[in-house]
């Protein structure tokens, strides 16, 4: 589902590339972006319980269970600014078109966890669509929310508004960055929505890890709205 999801960023990546007129290589752009966001969601996993992963790093670090989201949006940030300086792109720029690909992406890549039954589901709930997962990576008989389908359907939807957020920018209506800003803001309060019902251990002022970086993602997308927001000039009107 992780394959399916880069390929579904792919297709998106490429038909923003062309509708905005750019021949950067969407192939290359997923690929590298991919691989460094794996790379950094596996280690930011890690690094939410250090005192695990120095015991026994080896096992851990080639274990196929365990990604985090927010270390994947930091290693594709990452790659996106090296890919950015090398198709001669501004940063911004690269991040607006990367951001409905990456939400996209993310949502068919949930579809992992659900099928895999590997803790990500939610709290026990009496609602006709709850799930159980007794055979599941991490197993459990009673019926639970299944909150990667949630997160899903989520971010199917968080992926076609910065879609359509996108068209406005095409021409030079918009600024920058503003598609980018919307994805930190709106995936950011998705994940810290969600977090409500899932099993993940509560750490800061009864939060957990995800939602404390969400509340970083809502801060950090809203400051940057407000600065792209202000190079609009207002047009005189005569």
């Amino acid at each position: 589902m992780v394959a399916i999801g880069l390929i579904c960023a792919f297709f998106v990546i490429r038909a923003d590339l062309r509708r905005r007129g750019y021949g950067a290589e969407a192939e290359n752009i997923v690929g590298t972006t991919g691989l460094a966001g794996l790379v950094g969601a596996r280690l930011y996993h890690l690094l939410e319980s250090p005192s695990e992963f120095f015991a026994h790093p080896l096992p851990l670090l080639f274990s196929t269970m365990g990604f985090a989201w927010f270390g994947a949006v930091i290693g594709g940030f990452v790659a996106l600014v090296l890919l950015a300086r090398h198709y001669q792109m501004k940063v911004l720029l690269l991040l607006d078109i990367a951001s409905p690909a990456a939400a996209i992406g993310y949502g068919a890549g949930r579809i992992g966890c659900l099928i895999s039954g590997d803790g990500d589901y939610g709290v026990p709930t009496s609602l006709p669509w709850g799930m159980s997962f007794p055979n599941g990576l991490v197993p459990t008989t009673e019926r639970v929310h299944p909150t990667p389908m949630y997160e899903f359907l989520g971010a199917m939807l968080i992926g076609y508004i910065l879609w359509r957020v996108g068209t406005y920018a095409i021409g030079g209506l918009r600024p920058a960055g503003e598609v980018f800003a919307f994805y930190l803001i709106l995936t950011g309060t998705s994940r810290f929505l969600v977090e409500f019902i899932r099993i993940n251990p509560r750490s800061f002022f009864g939060l957990t890890n995800a939602q404390t970086a969400s509340i970083a993602s809502v801060l950090a997308g809203v400051l940057l709205l407000l600065a792209v927001r202000r190079r609009i000039r207002p047009q005189t009107v005569i």
